[in-house]
């Protein structure tokens, strides 16, 4: 069994960010496509599962576990399950990252308001 999902039938956010959720399609995993600009990102928040970012345009700063550090196109983080986060798009331009998740469903639980 296969399933293609053509460009265009998830539709992105008001921000720009894409949500896939492979629960529906038979999927083992599920992502945020995000493409946000300056300034923008998450409030920090955990998951019961890891996450992995996939940095593709743009700079960030990422809080992992109380830690602060920047990443770039090009660059992977890992965060495992529970460990409190938070991204930031801290570029001049919009930012591009592929957030992965370990699980059929996204499951967040926000820490800040």
């Amino acid at each position: 069994m296969y399933r293609v999902i053509r460009a265009g039938e998830l539709q992105p956010s008001p921000g720009g960010t894409i949500k896939f959720e492979g629960e529906p399609y038979g999927g083992e995993i599920s992502f945020f496509h995000v493409n946000n600009d300056p300034g923008a990102g998450p409030v920090l928040h955990r998951h019961p599962y890891s996450e992995t970012w996939i940095v593709r345009r743009g700079k960030a700063r990422f809080v992992a576990d109380g830690e602060t550090l920047e990443a770039c196109a090009g660059d992977i983080l890992v965060v495992s399950a529970n460990t409190p986060h938070k991204f930031t798009n801290i570029g001049e331009g919009k930012l591009e990252l592929i957030c992965i998740h370990a699980s059929p469903s996204i499951i967040q639980e926000d820490l800040e308001a």
